[in-house]
C-alpha cells in the first residue's frame, strides 16, 4: 500500500500550508438541505405533518419539508441535472422520487436491505452508488436497476457506511468501509484500499476549494487527511480520536475552515486548513452527543444533538443557539447548487 502512516505535522516542521480564504459566496449560490428523523409532529403551512425525511432551508431560515415523511432515513442525495429525482437510504433500502418527493417507489430486491448511504456521479448523473452493511451496489440507470460492485472489497469487512465520489472524474470514488477506505476508479468494477484503519470509516468528504484535498473520520481510529485526491493518506492527531466522530464538512466559504461531530466529543473546528483543532462545545448540551455538522451557505455552522434540537453557531461554533427541529437527529447535511433546476 503506498499509505503514509506519519503525523499531520512532519518531524522536519513544515506545517500545511494556509489556503487563501476566496470572497464569501453569494447566499443564492447554494441551498441548504439536511435529512432528519424528528419524534415530534410539527405545523408546516397549513399542515401537521410527522417531520421525518428531506428538508430545505429557505431564505428565511424556516425549515421546509421536502418529502419522505418515514422513519430510519439515513442518507439522501439529487440528480445533479434535475432536482425532481431524490433518492434517499432507510432501513429498507434505496427508494427513488421522481416528482421532488411527493411519490416514491424502493429500488432494490430483498437482497439488499438497510442502505446506509447514496452517492450520485455529478459526472454521469445516472450512476448511482449504494452502501450496504455487506458491501456496494451500483446503477447505470437511475437505480431502476441495481447490481453488486464488489471486485477488490474485502471478504469479511464490506460493511459500508459512507461514499463520496470525486467531483473531477467520472467513476472515482472512494468507500468508507470497517476496515478502511477504498478507492474505485471504474465505476465500482474494481477496488483497492488506500487506508486501512481499525475501524469503520464514518465519513469522506472532498474539499469544495480544492478537490485535491479529502478528510475522512473513523469511529475510532481518529481523522485522516489527503492532499493527493485520496490516494495516500495522513493521520491528523490534533483532531479528537478518543470517541467516535461521526462526520467531517468544510465551510463553502472559507477553506482553512472545517468541522467535526463526536459521540460524547461534541463539535470540533479547526481553522488553519486542520494542523489545530479546537473544542467548541459551550453553549451545548453537557457531554453533547452529535450526530453530524454542517456549514451552511453563509458560513453558519451547525450540529444536531441527540434528543436536544438542531443547534447553530454564526461565529464557527464560539457560540450557539438552538435552530428549530426539536428532537431530531440529523443524518445528512448537503450544499446544493441553486442553478440546479
Amino acid at each position: 500500500m503506498n499509505i503514509r502512516h506519519s503525523l499531520l505535522l512532519s518531524a522536519l516542521g513544515c506545517a500545511l500550508p494556509l489556503l487563501a480564504a476566496p470572497a464569501v459566496p453569494a447566499a443564492p449560490e447554494y441551498e441548504f438541505f439536511i435529512a432528519a428523523n424528528i419524534n415530534r409532529n410539527y405545523v408546516i403551512g397549513s399542515k401537521i405533518v410527522t417531520t421525518n425525511g428531506v428538508f430545505r432551508r429557505d431564505d428565511a431560515g424556516a425549515w421546509q419539508h421536502v418529502g419522505y415523511n418515514d422513519t430510519g432515513i439515513s442518507a439522501f442525495a439529487f440528480d445533479p441535472r434535475d432536482r425532481n429525482v431524490i433518492y434517499t437510504t432507510t432501513i429498507n433500502g434505496l427508494w427513488r422520487s421522481l416528482d421532488g418527493g411527493k411519490l416514491w417507489r424502493i429500488c432494490n430486491d430483498s437482497e439488499m436491505t438497510e442502505g446506509l448511504d447514496v452517492a450520485v456521479d455529478p459526472n454521469a448523473p445516472d450512476h448511482v452508488y449504494l452502501a450496504l452493511p455487506d458491501g456496494i451496489a451500483f446503477s447505470s440507470d437511475r437505480a431502476q436497476h441495481l447490481e453488486r460492485r464488489e471486485h477488490g472489497l474485502p471478504a469479511r469487512g464490506k460493511f459500508t457506511r459512507a461514499l463520496a465520489i470525486d467531483r473531477t472524474r467520472a467513476g472515482r470514488v472512494l468507500a468508507g468501509c470497517e476496515i478502511g477506505i477504498y478507492l474505485t476508479e471504474d465505476a465500482g468494477k474494481n477496488w483497492r484500499q488506500v487506508l486501512p484503519t481499525k475501524d469503520t470509516v464514518a465519513d469522506i468528504q472532498q474539499s469544495p476549494h480544492d478537490p485535491r484535498i479529502w478528510f475522512a473520520v473513523t469511529q475510532s481510529a481518529g481523522a485522516w487527511r489527503s492532499a493527493d485526491g485520496g490516494l495516500t493518506w495522513i493521520h491528523v492527531p490534533a483532531a479528537p480520536g478518543d470517541r467516535p466522530l461521526y462526520n467531517v464538512t468544510f465551510d463553502v466559504t472559507n477553506p482553512n475552515r472545517l468541522a467535526i461531530g463526536s459521540w460524547g466529543r461534541g463539535v470540533w473546528t479547526s481553522e488553519d486548513g486542520g494542523q489545530t483543532w479546537a473544542d467548541r462545545n459551550a453553549g451545548l448540551p453537557a457531554g453533547a452527543r452529535v450526530w453530524r455538522v454542517g456549514v451552511d451557505p453563509a458560513g453558519r455552522l451547525f450540529a444536531s444533538v441527540v434528543e436536544e434540537t438542531l443547534f447553530q453557531s454564526a461565529d464557527f461554533g464560539r457560540t450557539w443557539r438552538p435552530d428549530a427541529l426539536a428532537g431530531s437527529a440529523v443524518k445528512k447535511f448537503l450544499l446544493l447548487p441553486k442553478a440546479v433546476k
